[in-house]
This record gives C-alpha cells, structure tokens and sequence, in this order.
C-alpha cells in the first residue's frame, strides 16, 4: 500500500514533498514513492534522518509546469513525474497518487491513465470543508466548469459513497448548491438536477445556499466547478483575511494583547479548523483508482496529511463502491447508450 507523490509539481518543489513524505512514513508508517529527479530528490532526502523509512524513488525525466495545457502535458511528457505516479497506482506498485502540481494536469492524468469508473462521464474534485456540525463535502471545485445535469447528480452519487465509506457518515445528507431554498430558485441546470435527485433513493434535502456549506445543514453539496471553485477561493481567501485582521486587531492594543493571552489556545485550535494544510489536499473522485489534488502552495505539513488521506482513501474502497451503487441503483438513469453495467474495470 505505497502513496506515490508527484515530488515536481508543486510551487515549492521538490522540498515540501520529500519533507512531508519522510513526515508521513514516519508519523503514520505508510510506504511512499518520490516520483521525480533522481539525483535532486536523492539529495534532499539526504538531509533527513531516514532509517527505517519505507520511502524510494521511481525517476521521471519531465515536469508538468503550471501554465503547460493539461491534455498535451499528458500526452507529450510521457515521462513527467505526475503521469508517472499514475502509472505506478495502475501497474498495482501504488495504492494511490499525490500531486500539488498544475491539478487540470493532475486531473487529466489521472482520466487519462487509469480511466474513469464505467458508467461516471466526469469525475469530479471534492473538498473537505469543516463547519459547525463537523465536516461537509463539497464536490465538484474545480475539476468540470460546464457541466450537465446528469454530471451533477453523479458528484452526488460520488459524493454520498465519499462520504459514507470514506468520512464515516452513515447517511449523509446531499444539498444542491443554489441561490435560493425555493424550487423556483436556480438556474435550467440546478431545476433539472434538482427534478433528477429527487427521483433518487438519495437522502436528498434540496436546494441549499452558500452559508449553509459552513452551518453543516447537509453532508454533501453539489454544484459545478465553476460555482465550486469560486466557493473555495473565496473560504481560503476569507480564512487567510480574518487571521490578518484578527493578528492586526490584537497587536494594536495593549488590552488585546493582554487578552490574547488567556485566549491564545483557542485562536490556535480555530486556525488549525479553517488551515487547508489539515485536510493535505482534494480527491478526485470518478476515477478508476486513487489521485489526490493538493493546493500548488502546500507545504509540507499539506502533504503529509495529503498522504495519509490518499492511503485512508485507497483502504475504504470507494472506487469499487461508486461502480456498484451505480450499477445496482442508478444504471437507468445514467447508463449511456451502449456503454453497459457500471463497473470498475481491471
């Protein structure tokens, strides 16, 4: 059950992979693979103290960059690091992958080397979000910006098994992202959606607004990638301005200052729900195996926990779970002509 990391991809590459990597094995004691330049990763891992760590590294010659177009990327760069570690996961040498380089890249890579789940036309990348019932998937953030109704009620599909299997939530509870609670509200796409899940032996609670992500009044939420991009954007960017205003408040008085003090545990307990590093990264969810999506920034503490998230992923057996609830619920509404039963193919 090796993780095989992209070491290349992301903004701080390859230091804070091989850093959360030797972090990971040796917090968690889960086997990793670097995929990358050998001679650099060779050499960073040198700094480290390392034995007893289950860590190797598989060579790739190329590199994803963030402004390369995804599809050609993975074509072209046969040798990159973030198509290599999709290889090894369908070779069997890996339980699962993890990138923080270009994620349209990572996404494709990941269609393109070990398909998709028989009967998912996209998959979809889910985020973790806390709130104040505990946590909420949001699902899809990035990975399709047009998308049709028959693709949003798949990510709920996706997103009830994630959550069930993966996130321990017996009976999750699926909301259509809208801008309204009302039928009325939303556009052809969520009315359409909306008609479609309500067919469903989902426990599907409707229409939901953008405040209700953090009040946790569902499990999982569903929308496009577009309107579940602009959602995580907008949470990272609030979460970074409140500590900034709260740090300037605080260091401007004496009183606050002083105040701080006795509330200093709970601000850091605060920062620690609302950091991405927490949750490492976002799985994409659809695919025919296991791949995980960090933020191009993530530091090293981000993949650690994107590890070990990828390896908790890989043990729940959702992939498998996606195909059958597919196949043995939904195969009538969402079969396309000719493609047959829901499967996961071998």
């Amino acid at each position: 059950m090796r993780v095989a990391v992209d070491a290349m991809g992301g903004d701080n590459a390859p230091a804070v992979e091989v850093e959360g990597a030797v972090a990971a094995a040796r917090e968690f004691g889960i086997a990793v693979t670097l995929v990358g330049d050998e001679l650099r990763l060779r050499q960073c891992l040198a700094t480290y103290p390392t034995a007893g760590l289950d860590i190797d590294i598989h060579h790739a010659s190329e590199v994803v960059g963030m402004h390369d177009s995804a599809s050609d990327a993975v074509r072209r760069k046969r040798n990159s690091s973030v198509r290599l570690a999709f290889e090894l996961v369908s070779e069997g040498k890996a339980c699962a992958a993890v990138s923080a380089g270009n994620s349209g890249a990572t996404m494709a890579a990941g269609m393109f080397v070990l398909k998709r789940i028989s009967g998912i036309e996209r998959p979809a990348i889910a985020q973790v979000f806390p709130t104040l019932q505990g946590k909420t998937l949001v699902l899809d953030v990035g990975g399709n910006v047009d998308c049709k109704p028959t693709h949003l009620a798949q990510f709920a599909i996706m997103g009830q098994v994630y959550a069930k299997y993966a996130m321990g939530i017996d009976n999750p509870r699926i909301g259509l992202l809208s801008n309204g609670e009302e039928d009325s509200k939303g556009n052809d796409l969520t009315r359409e959606t909306n008609a479609i899940l309500r067919q469903t032996s989902l426990n599907y609670a409707g229409y939901v607004e953008g405040r209700d992500i953090f009040k946790g009044t569902v499990e999982v939420v569903v929308c496009d990638g577009f309107v579940g991009n602009v959602v995580l954007k907008l949470s990272e960017g609030l979460a970074e301005a409140t500590g900034t205003m709260l740090k300037r408040e605080i260091m401007g008085d004496m009183i606050a200052k002083m105040g701080y003090l006795f509330m200093r545990g709970a601000f850091n307990r605060f920062k620690k729900t609302v950091d991405y590093a927490e949750y490492g990264g976002a799985p994409l969810i659809g695919i025919n195996g296991v791949g995980m999506i960090c933020h191009g920034g993530s530091n090293a503490k981000a993949i650690k926990n994107a590890i070990r998230f990828a390896h908790e992923y890989a043990t729940s057996g959702v992939t498998q779970r996606i195909a059958e609830t597919l196949s043995e619920n939904y195969g009538a509404l969402f079969l396309r002509s000719g493609n047959g039963a829901p499967t996961v193919s071998s």
